[in-house]
């Protein structure tokens, strides 16, 4: 032992020190790496909805803290790889003696690579290349240094580097060349070329002698090869995957058949024939764990030939197969809203979309178009609802008394009828929920099979046919439930407490305030439905103007956010036959010509742009068919700089001419994207000249109207924040006000004369050295001017003011006048309310 020096280049000691790092620590250290590589291959879970990377390995975002391991594995190989230089390098005169000193630092750049430390994975490998140029493992250092190079994202680097490993290494083994064409691939897919990184796939496929490698280099090269749209070739790679059979992992040789199926040509290939090798990969019970992907590519096979209901059904088949791909369940979701969608279930759809996007990344592109569809989509659900109700509405009050008599006796059979099935659906759900209660080990979030073979699971569907939370008798039934066992409660914690009942229960457990309830039947009442329908002619017309707007909104809708021309073309013609009012007529016909030229509907398309030219010839719609680009560049200019000068009205407080030339100037430009802005400068101007209640009104009608435009939004904002806190009428104490003001009135026709008075009185401040006043001429109605003496610090100041300014023989201005503070002025001013201040 004592001979055994690492200092002493002999026999003895080279070989002691080769042999102990070998069999010992090198050994330990290669047992460690494959179990991480084991665990990492068992962990890692692959994404074969996009082209799988050529080695497994999932990066991690979040730093490494010190003192923290991702994998123990990898912290042991690297300890021995360590351990191994520390105590067996024989390093004499600059050269290395020890012959398995490189397998160490071989050991060491990979476990500092699995690690996801790539620098000093990198400083290993380079190592190696530069004190161990003899060494025979020469190759696989440049190919894991190359490899770590493209995680660092050096992928020109690693190319040029690759290629000249070929030009100087004339010996490479078949492993060596597919692991180097590997890397290749996976540099030339990063930097997005896809026919490049095929040619060297295939090469490595070819070359490896790893057989789990050949089917992964195979299936990648048969999604390639589907890349860029060569099918045949695709099913050919596949079929490479699926001759490797029991030899290569489970998953690869299943999505290569999915993949196969996908490649299916539904215009001459044998229906039947697919769907029965389908059903034979279904029912093998070697592909259970994959069931959710199957289920949903038999979904897939029926929308495909038209069978749309049994594709819902196995659509939520794979949401309830308890499956962990993440886009999968977003893709059978994203299927479900679709075809609700498409079926004008637009609540249900929204749901859906809702949940594709919990299941998507927030920073992908297909994120941000689900969730701009999905925001569209509740204008659509706004209008329609809106228009659906006013339709039905509007109906009924058509009828005579005896025709509506009639309808209501029918529908109040049909409710009676429906709480009849209600009460046997509610007798289900309480045994399904029994059922689950009881097999609650098996029944999970996501829903799992129980004794009797029912299931339940995430798609938000149920046996009985609906989400609990999207089924109003499943929803009713739990509210009662709850207000049986606890009463009213306060939403807050420790809520079982008996101190946070709100509502006492009677002997039989049921809520006091629903016993008045309990008698259903006797609500149902036709004289009652009878009394709810609107018979003034104002109301009707305000129904009919909103039913009219909601079917105009959603013929742009349909057309401009979702490219849905047929719907939009129903929407915007359905409109035209309800007569309505002229200011809709004109925009409806030039969307309908745009919508028909986008169906490639020319004869119609010809005859609407003829209508419009022809008897609405001095309108901008048809300036702009005429010319269309010199047309839409002056309409644009036209439309700001009539903007403009409205906005100048406003500030000189013009606002009685100003509100009418805003009307006209919103009949005219209907339907462009300045009008959100002529409606909320009309609130604006409504709230100054008619007070409170008017402004509210306006900004919820901009905000109904104009949802998704920066108006609407802007009236939404001041509705939730600036409405309630100005809502109050009442007046603030005059102990509590530090600001006051003069006030004058005038009436609203005798303008000069208030001119003239305001003249006077700013001489009298001037002469009068009181250079801190300012008046100004303020509108308070359509009846009513003020002039305002502004800024004096006290009632009595501007009391005084006022008796100076009525009695002094220089100015005599005995007009009537009040003293006000600066808060009650802004309430009189809101709320239009000076008589009650007075009084």
């Amino acid at each position: 032992m004592a001979g055994c020096s690492r200092k002493k280049d002999t026999f003895l000691s080279r070989n002691f020190h080769a042999v102990t790092a070998e069999y010992n620590t090198l050994y330990n250290g290669d047992v460690a790496l494959e179990k991480g590589l084991d665990g990492l291959a068992n962990s890692y879970q692959d994404d074969y909805w996009d082209v799988l990377p050529v080695e497994r390995l999932e990066i991690f975002e979040d730093i490494t803290k010190p003192g923290e391991s991702k994998s123990p594995d990898f912290d042991r190989a690297e300890e021995k790889a360590i351990k191994a230089i520390q105590r067996h390098s024989m390093k004499i005169d600059g050269e290395e003696n020890n012959p398995q000193m490189d397998e160490a630092f071989i050991l060491l750049g990979k476990s500092r690579y699995y690690s996801q430390r790539f620098i000093p994975a990198l400083e290993s490998f380079n190592y190696i290349l530069q004190f161990y140029p003899a060494s025979n493992n020469i190759a696989q250092a440049k190919i894991w240094k190359e490899k770590t190079n493209i995680r660092l994202n050096n992928n020109e680097l690693a190319i040029d580097n690759l290629r000249k490993l070929f030009k100087v290494e004339k010996k490479l083994s078949d492993q060596d060349q597919a692991d180097a064409y590997a890397m290749l691939s996976q540099a030339f897919l990063n930097l997005g070329h896809s026919d490049t990184a095929l040619a060297y796939i295939k090469d490595a496929a070819r070359l490896t002698r790893k057989v789990e490698e050949e089917g992964r280099y195979n299936y990648i090269k048969g999604q390639l090869y589907n890349k860029l749209e060569f099918k045949d070739s695709a099913n050919l790679a596949f079929d490479e995957v699926i001759d490797l059979n029991r030899r290569i992992p489970r998953k690869y040789w299943i999505n290569a058949q999915i993949e196969k199926i996908k490649n299916f040509d539904y215009e001459n290939g044998d229906e039947l024939a697919l769907l029965e090798w389908i059903e034979e990969l279904e029912q093998n019970r070697e592909n259970r764990p994959y069931l959710d992907k199957l289920y949903y590519t038999k979904a897939e096979y029926y929308m495909n030939v038209g069978l749309e209901d049994s594709a819902i059904a196995l659509y939520n088949r794979s949401l309830r197969a308890n499956g962990q791909d993440g886009y999968l369940i977003s893709r059978d979701y994203l299927s479900l809203a679709e075809y609700n969608f498409n079926n004008a279930e637009y609540q249900l759809a929204g749901a859906y979309y809702d949940s594709t996007l919990s299941r998507l990344k927030s920073r992908t592109r297909e994120y941000r178009g689900i969730r701009k569809k999905r925001e569209n989509l509740t204008d659509v659900i706004t209008y329609e609802t809106l228009a659906q109700r006013n339709d039905s509405i509007m109906r009924i009050a058509s009828m005579t008394e005896d025709e509506q008599r009639a309808f209501f006796e029918n529908y109040i059979k049909e409710l009676k009828e429906r709480r009849k099935q209600d009460s046997i659906r509610k007798s289900e759900i309480i045994r399904n929920n029994e059922f689950f209660t009881k097999d609650n080990a098996t029944a999970g979030a996501k829903g799992t099979k129980g004794a009797k073979g029912r299931t339940k699971g995430t798609a938000g569907t149920s046996q009985i046919g609906e989400f609990f939370f999207y089924n109003p008798t499943a929803v009713a039934y739990g509210k009662q439930d709850f207000l049986r066992r606890w009463g009213k409660r306060v939403n807050e914690d420790n809520w079982r407490l008996s101190s946070k009942q709100r509502t006492k229960l009677d002997g039989s457990g049921t809520p006091v305030d629903l016993v008045a309830q309990a008698d259903f039947e006797k609500d149902l009442n036709v004289d009652t439905f009878l009394a709810t329908i609107p018979t003034g002619e104002k109301s009707l017309d305000s129904l009919k103007r909103e039913r009219d707007n909601a079917y105009y909104q959603l013929g742009i809708i349909y057309k401009e956010k979702f490219k849905e021309y047929p719907r939009s073309a129903d929407k915007l013609e359905t409109l035209l036959t309800f007569g309505p009012e002229e200011r809709l007529i004109l925009p409806t016909k030039y969307n309908l010509y745009q919508v028909y030229k986008e169906m490639d509907a020319f004869a119609k398309a010809e005859s609407t742009k003829s209508d419009i030219t022809s008897n609405y010839g001095d309108s901008r719609y048809a300036a702009i068919l005429n010319n269309p680009d010199v047309a839409l560049e002056q309409d644009a200019e036209s439309a700001e700089a009539i903007y403009n000068n409205l906005y100048r009205d406003f500030q000189s407080q013009n606002y009685g001419p100003l509100i009418s030339k805003l009307d006209d100037n919103i009949n005219r430009f209907y339907g462009d994207p300045f009008v959100p802005k002529f409606e909320l400068l009309k609130a604006t101007a409504l709230g100054r000249y008619k007070g409170y209640d008017a402004y509210k009104a306006a900004l919820e009608f901009v905000y109904l109207t104009y949802p998704r435009s920066e108006e609407g939004k802007k009236a939404q904002s001041l509705l939730q924040t600036s409405i309630p806190a100005l809502a109050s009428k009442d007046f603030v104490p005059a102990a509590d006000s530090v600001n006051w003001k003069v006030i004058y009135p005038f009436d609203a026709s005798n303008k000069e004369e208030a001119l003239a008075v305001q003249k006077r009185i700013n001489e009298a401040i001037e002469e009068l050295g009181l250079t801190n006043y300012e008046t100004t001429l303020d509108n308070y109605s359509e009846a009513q001017t003020f002039v305002v003496i502004h800024y004096l610090e006290s009632q009595s100041k501007g009391g005084g003011l006022a008796e100076l300014l009525a009695t002094n023989k220089d100015y005599r201005i005995t007009n009537p006048s009040q003293v006000i503070s600066s808060d009650n002025y802004k309430i009189i001013q809101l709320h239009k309310n000076l008589d009650e201040y007075t009084e």
